[in-house]
């Protein structure tokens, strides 16, 4: 009993003195930290009063053994209690933000609001500003693709104007062939027969005209026809298609009847040897620069008409002028409907695009 008694005085001595160490610690300004060393000290200090203790509980054991195995347990806890109350005490702790549902305690709707808000306003100018600048991007690849069509539209519209006079000349050099094979003498040929002849029923390649269609055709092929807004543009851009078509296929038909009976003609009746002369003479490229120069020249080179005897004069007349309906004819449907439209398209890409007028 007495070593119970000394122990809870001692218990209550220990608990005392805790509480003045704390209260002495808790006196420091609110901005002041207990330094370290002070820290240390207090806990050395708390130590060897421990030890103190527990020395004077050891004695008292030697009395009273009996009750040794409860006292060194409440000597433990004494111990254990003390060391626990020193750490908490210099520990510090700062939590600088609270977590829970109180966070969310000072916004209302119209913050929400507000937040949906901005964020709804990010979005549509984001979506506002892609769709602006696909626009711009089109209209500089409908500009640019409008550029380049105009271009080959132009070189087409001049290659056709040239080949439309070629055609008139080509058209009168057979009326004279035709009538000159009809009743004129073929053993005494004068100088402009066979550049007559030449030209009816051997240049054919010179008189053709081929259109270009290389940017309608990447238009067409790459879905880019899309870009041209204009309703009217895109009705003359199918119109012109048709009429491309159009002068291909009479340029066919053309050749073919250049192909039979013309060639069969010229093999059997007309003097090569007279073009070869006159290549040799002249160095130009093309074959119809060569005639115009010889004609316009004091130059003649001797020519005949070769199988004389078997020479249809009916027929030879009546095949030029067949052959000549079959150019008027093309030269006034095909090749005109296709000069109107190119006409038309020009027109309107300057209207829409403010071209040169060229």
């Amino acid at each position: 009993m007495q070593t119970l008694a000394f122990t809870e005085h001692i218990k209550k001595r220990n608990i005392t003195s805790q509480m003045e160490e704390n209260k002495n610690i808790g006196s420091k300004q609110p901005g002041e930290n207990v330094p370290r060393v002070e820290q240390r000290e207090i806990q050395a200090s708390s130590g060897k009063m421990i030890a103190a203790d527990e020395t004077a509980i050891s004695n008292a054991n030697q009395d009273e053994t009996p009750h040794a195995g409860n006292e060194e347990a409440v000597i433990l806890e004494i111990k254990t209690s003390d060391q626990f109350q020193t750490k908490e005490n210099m520990e510090v702790h700062h939590h600088s933000h609270a977590h829970g549902p109180d966070n969310h305690r000072g916004k209302n709707w119209k913050t929400y609001f507000w937040e949906f808000l901005m964020l709804f306003l990010a979005v549509f100018c984001g979506f506002l500003a892609e769709y602006k600048l696909e626009h711009v991007i089109e209209h500089q690849r409908e500009k640019e693709f409008a550029k380049a069509l105009y271009a080959e539209l132009l070189d087409d519209s001049t290659a056709a104007s040239n080949k439309l006079a070629r055609r008139l000349e080509k058209e009168k050099d057979m009326d004279y062939l035709s009538s000159y094979f009809k009743d004129s003498s073929l053993t005494d040929l004068p100088k402009n027969v066979y550049p007559a002849y030449t030209i009816c029923l051997y240049l054919i390649n010179s008189y053709s005209f081929e259109p270009k269609d290389g940017i309608l055709s990447q238009l067409r092929n790459s879905g880019s026809l899309r870009y041209f807004k204009s309703v009217a543009l895109q009705k003359l851009l199918g119109d012109l298609s048709v009429n491309i078509n159009n002068v291909r296929t009479r340029n066919e038909q053309e050749y073919q009847y250049f192909a039979s009976p013309i060639k069969l003609f010229m093999l059997k009746y007309f003097d090569w040897n007279w073009l070869d002369e006159l290549r040799k003479q002249d160095t130009a490229s093309n074959v119809l620069d060569v005639i115009n120069n010889y004609r316009r020249s004091n130059r003649a080179i001797e020519s005949k008409i070769l199988n004389i005897s078997s020479f249809d004069r009916s027929e030879a007349s009546n095949m030029i002028l067949f052959y000549k309906q079959m150019l008027v004819s093309t030269r006034s449907l095909q090749l005109n409907d296709y000069m109107i439209t190119n006409r038309k398209l020009l027109g309107v890409l300057r209207e829409n695009y403010s071209f040169d007028n060229e």
